[in-house]
C-alpha cells in the first residue's frame, strides 16, 4: 500500500528540508521515515512450522504520522463516551476568514490557541443569558487546519450539550429552543469582536486587512442528536493529519494522486499534486510542539469534575425514571490478552516470540 513516507522520499531530501522550516515540521518527516522500520528497532518472532522470521519494527508515536494512533484513538472514545452526557447536543464550527490566514500561518501557537477559547467564550457567554439558557453547558472543541483536497483551513468544532447545569448546581436546564441552541448570528458577532480585541492588545492588529472586520465570519450549527456520532467523526481527526494513507492511490514520475470527497457536490474527486507540492501543503498541517488541539470547557472542563458529575446524576435521574433500568456498559479493564499469531507465510505455524530489536539509527534511504 502506498504511504506518506514513500511520498516523502519521493520529493527528496534537499526538497524536504526547504520545505519543512520548522522544527516540528522537521521532526514530523523524520518520524514519519522512520515509523515501523528497523530504525526504531521493534521485536523478531520466528514460526515453529517452517521456521521464518517475522520482523515487527516500532512505530514513531509522531501524531502527524498517518501510520499511528489508531489504538489511541480507541482509547480516547471510550473516556470521552463515557463523558458524554444523557441529553442532545450541537455540533457548532467556527472558521477563520481568509483574511486572517497569513497571520495564523506565522502565529500559530497564538491564533490557534485564540481560535478554541475565544470560540468557548463566545459560546459560553450567550448560554449563559438566560434569554438563551441561563446554564453552563459542555464544551469539547477540535482544531482542525484543513480541507479534503488538503488546502489550509483553519477551523475548530465543538461539541455542545443541548442544556446545561444551573449555576446553584441544583438542576438541569434544557435548551430553550428545539431547533437552535444559541443565535448563530449573534456568537459570530461576538467571536469577531472577542478575535479583534485579542489581536488589538498583542500588537497584532496592523497585520490583518481591515475588511476582515466588516464582514460576516461564518459560524455553523447542526443538531448532533446524543452527540455519538460527532464524536466518532471528531475520533478520527483528534490524533490524525490530513489525509489517511487509505486515500493515497498512486505514485508516478514523482506525481502522486489521491482521491477526496467534494463538500459541495459530495462527489468523490482525484487530485494529482507533484511529491513536492503533496509535502508542502502536508506540512501546513503540522502543528506546534505542545500545542492542545483538543480542549474542554464549561461542565467538561477540568475544573467543573464535580458540577459534571453533578449534571451527569441530574440526567440519569431524569432517564431512570421515564424508563427501565439501564442496561450497563462493559468496561474495559485495560488488560491485554495476546492472540495467537499465525505465521504471514506458511499460514499454519504459530509465531514465537525470539527477542528484541535494537533501533539502527542509521538506515539507508
Amino acid at each position: 500500500m502506498l504511504e506518506v513516507a514513500d511520498i516523502v522520499r519521493a520529493a527528496g531530501p534537499e526538497v524536504c528540508a526547504r520545505l519543512a522550516a520548522l522544527p516540528s515540521q522537521k521532526r514530523a518527516l523524520q518520524a514519519i521515515l522512520q515509523c515501523r522500520t528497523p530504525a526504531l528497532g521493534g521485536q523478531v518472532y520466528g514460526c515453529a512450522e517452517c521456521g521464518r522470521l517475522h520482523y515487527s519494527y516500532h512505530s514513531c508515536g509522531n501524531r502527524h504520522c498517518p501510520k499511528c494512533h489508531g489504538q489511541q484513538t480507541e482509547r480516547w472514545l471510550q473516556q470521552q463516551q463515557g463523558r458524554l452526557l444523557t441529553c442532545p447536543y450541537y455540533l457548532l464550527t467556527f472558521t477563520l476568514p481568509s483574511e486572517l490566514r497569513a497571520l495564523a500561518r506565522s502565529e500559530q501557537r497564538l491564533i490557534y490557541g485564540l481560535m478554541l477559547n475565544l470560540a468557548a467564550a463566545s459560546i459560553q457567554k450567550l448560554c449563559a443569558d438566560p434569554k438563551w439558557l441561563g446554564a453552563q453547558p459542555a464544551l469539547l472543541g477540535v482544531l482542525h487546519t484543513w480541507t479534503r483536497a488538503m488546502l489550509y483551513h483553519p477551523h475548530v468544532h465543538f461539541l455542545v450539550s443541548a442544556g446545561g447545569l444551573s449555576a446553584d448546581g441544583q438542576g438541569w436546564v434544557p435548551a430553550k429552543n428545539s431547533k437552535f441552541l444559541v443565535p448563530i448570528r449573534a456568537l459570530s458577532v461576538i467571536f469577531r469582536a472577542k478575535m479583534r480585541s485579542a489581536l488589538k492588545a498583542r500588537g497584532l492588529w496592523h497585520r490583518v486587512p481591515t475588511r476582515a472586520w466588516s464582514q460576516k465570519w461564518v459560524v455553523h450549527a447542526q443538531h448532533a442528536g446524543s452527540g455519538q456520532k460527532v464524536l466518532d467523526y471528531l475520533g478520527r481527526y483528534v490524533f490524525r493529519i490530513a489525509i489517511s494513507q487509505s486515500r493515497l492511490e498512486a505514485l508516478e514520475e514523482g506525481h502522486v494522486t489521491f482521491r477526496y470527497r467534494d463538500n459541495r457536490s459530495q462527489q468523490v474527486k482525484r487530485l494529482q499534486l507533484s511529491a513536492a507540492e503533496f509535502v508542502k501543503r502536508f506540512l501546513q498541517h503540522v502543528l506546534p510542539k505542545g500545542l492542545a488541539k483538543v480542549r474542554h470547557y464549561g461542565l467538561s472542563s477540568a475544573a467543573c469534575g464535580q458540577r459534571h458529575a453533578a449534571a451527569k446524576a441530574l440526567l440519569q435521574s431524569a432517564v431512570l425514571a421515564q424508563t427501565t433500568a439501564p442496561t450497563a456498559l462493559l468496561h474495559r479493564d485495560g488488560a491485554q490478552i495476546q492472540p495467537n499469531m499465525p505465521c504471514p507465510y506458511c499460514r499454519q505455524g504459530q509465531m514465537i516470540f525470539l527477542g528484541h530489536l535494537l533501533p539502527r539509527r542509521k538506515i539507508p534511504p
